[in-house]
C-alpha cells in the first residue's frame, strides 16, 4: 500500500489556522471597514478524456489513448492587510500539485484551468500574490462600501478614483475580467473560454508576474494600464527582469451599459510584449538547418541568448445579463502570430461565447450551470512551423493537417453546503492542437470546491 503523502494536508492545515486565528481577530462583522481580510480556497479536480483516432504522435500531442486520472490540488491563502487611508498589502501563498491530461499538452485550448505545462506534480508551496494597492480620489466623487471579499479590504473607496497596484499578481486579477467566464474553480476550466486565449498574457509558467499597474475607474467606465516582466524562457516559471529589452504593456477600456435595464459590459484590450521569443520563420530555418539550440529554445527547454522578440494583440470581451438568472457572454481576440507563443498558449486568433444559467427555476438559486463553445487557430508562420514538425511549449504532434482547434464545454456547478461546491464538466474537443489527422476526444471532469 502507497504512503501518504502528508504534505498537502499539513499546508491546508496550516492555512485554516491562520484564517482562523486571523478571521478571530479582525471580526470584520463589526464595523464596515476592518484592518484585516482572510479567506481560504482548496480546489481539487478529477479529469479523464477518451481514446480517440490518431494517425500519429509528437512530443506534445494529447495522449491517443485513455490515460490514468490526472488529479490536480490547489490550496490559496487570501490575506490582506489595510495599511492607512486607501491602502491595503495583500500576500497569497499557495500550494499546488498534481496534474493536467498529457501534462497539459497537446490542445491549445488547455483542458484544465487549475493545471500548468510544469512536469513535477508533487505538492508545491510558492507565494502567488505579494502586492500593495493604493487608492487616491479624483474629481468628484462619493464613498462606495466594498465588503470584506478575496483580497479585498472591507472598506469605503473613492467611487471616482485612481488605482495604482504595485508587486506581484496575475495579469488575469486585473484584466479580461468577466462575470461568467472566468475563474476555473466555479467556472469553465478550458483555458480559452475563461481567458482570451489569443492574448499571451505575460506570466511565469503558474500565471503571476512582477510589475506595476493603473487604473483610473469612474461610475461608468474605467480605463487600466500596466507594465509587468515576462518570463526568461518560453512559459518558465523564471521571469526576464532586463527591464528596457524585455517587458510588456497592456491597456483596456472597460465601459458598462444597460439593455432593458440589465447591465452589461464591453472591454477592448491592447497588448504589446517584448520578450526573447524567436520568429516562427526562424524556427522553420532551425528546422532546414537542425539548428536544436533554437528548436528547444522555442519548445520552452532552454534560454535564449538574444532579444527582439515582439508580440502584439488585441481584444475584445463582452458580457450581458439577459434575465435575472440567464447571461450570455463572448471574447474574440487576435495577434500578430510572428513569434512565438512565449508565455500563455498557442493561440493567435480565438472566438467564444457562451451562457451561464442560475438554478432559480428549479429551486437551487446557487447552482450554476454554464454552456460555452469556442474556436481557436493560428497564424500562417505558425502552421508552416508546425507542419514542418516543429514543437511550441505546448503543442505540436511532429505534422500538421491543419484545422480550425473547437471546443464545446459544459458544467454544473452544485452548492452542497454553505462552503463546499461539486461540479461535473464535460469538453468535446475536435481538432485537438489544430490536427485535423487527430480527435476528436471527450473528456469529462469532476470538481471539489471549497471556500471559507
Amino acid at each position: 500500500m502507497e504512503s501518504i503523502n502528508k504534505k498537502p494536508i499539513l499546508v491546508f492545515a496550516v492555512h485554516l489556522l491562520i484564517a482562523k486565528t486571523i478571521s478571530a481577530q479582525a471580526n470584520p462583522g463589526s464595523s464596515p471597514t476592518t484592518k484585516w481580510t482572510n479567506h481560504f480556497q482548496l480546489t481539487t479536480i478529477s479529469q479523464k478524456h477518451s481514446g480517440f483516432k490518431s494517425l500519429y504522435n509528437g512530443n506534445n500531442s494529447l495522449a491517443d489513448t485513455v490515460e490514468p486520472t490526472a488529479l490536480s490540488l490547489t490550496s490559496t491563502l487570501f490575506l490582506g492587510r489595510k495599511l492607512w487611508k486607501g491602502a491595503a498589502i495583500y500576500f497569497n501563498p499557495e500550494m499546488s500539485g498534481g496534474k493536467g491530461l498529457s501534462f497539459t499538452k497537446g490542445v491549445a485550448g488547455a483542458l484544465n484551468g487549475e493545471t500548468y505545462r510544469v512536469g513535477a506534480t508533487e505538492p508545491q508551496v510558492f507565494i502567488a500574490r505579494a502586492y500593495i494597492q493604493q487608492h487616491f480620489a479624483i474629481g468628484k466623487w462619493e464613498y462606495e462600501h466594498f465588503s470584506d471579499d478575496v483580497n479585498q479590504v472591507a472598506d469605503k473607496i473613492p467611487s471616482s478614483r485612481l488605482t495604482v497596484t504595485a508587486g506581484k499578481f496575475a495579469m488575469s486579477d486585473l484584466f479580461d475580467d468577466n462575470l461568467y467566464g472566468k475563474d476555473p474553480r466555479t467556472q469553465f476550466f478550458n483555458w480559452s473560454i475563461w481567458a482570451n486565449g489569443a492574448w499571451d498574457y505575460p506570466a511565469d509558467t503558474r500565471g503571476y508576474t512582477y510589475g506595476l499597474a493603473a487604473e483610473i475607474v469612474k461610475p461608468r467606465w474605467s480605463v487600466k494600464v500596466s507594465s509587468v516582466a515576462v518570463p526568461r524562457i518560453a512559459n518558465f516559471h523564471l521571469l526576464e527582469y532586463k527591464i528596457p529589452k524585455a517587458h510588456s504593456e497592456t491597456i483596456e477600456l472597460d465601459h458598462a451599459f444597460f439593455i432593458r435595464k440589465k447591465e452589461g459590459r464591453v472591454r477592448f484590450l491592447l497588448s504589446n510584449t517584448h520578450s526573447k521569443a524567436p520568429s516562427y520563420q526562424e524556427g522553420l530555418h532551425a528546422i532546414n538547418t537542425k539548428d536544436s539550440f533554437l528548436l528547444n529554445v522555442i519548445s520552452g527547454n532552454v534560454e535564449s541568448n538574444s532579444y527582439g522578440g515582439k508580440k502584439l494583440g488585441i481584444g475584445a470581451n463582452v458580457e450581458q445579463r439577459l434575465t435575472d438568472r440567464i447571461a450570455i457572454f463572448s471574447r474574440i481576440g487576435w495577434n500578430d502570430g510572428k513569434d512565438v507563443s512565449w508565455a500563455f498558449t498557442e493561440i493567435d486568433r480565438t472566438l467564444s461565447l457562451g451562457i451561464s444559467i442560475q438554478g432559480t427555476a428549479w429551486h437551487r438559486e446557487d447552482d450554476v450551470v454554464g454552456i460555452a463553445g469556442v474556436t481557436n487557430a493560428i497564424s500562417k508562420d505558425h502552421k508552416e512551423f508546425l507542419k514542418a514538425g516543429g514543437y511550441g511549449f505546448i503543442i505540436g504532434d511532429g505534422h500538421l493537417n491543419y484545422g480550425y482547434e473547437a471546443i464545446v464545454e459544459a458544467f454544473y456547478n452544485a452548492r452542497l453546503i454553505n462552503f463546499l461546491w461539486a461540479s461535473f464538466d464535460y469538453q468535446f474537443v475536435n481538432n485537438p492542437g489544430y490536427n485535423k489527422d487527430r480527435g476528436p476526444a471527450h473528456v469529462f471532469a469532476i470538481r471539489v470546491h471549497v471556500e471559507i
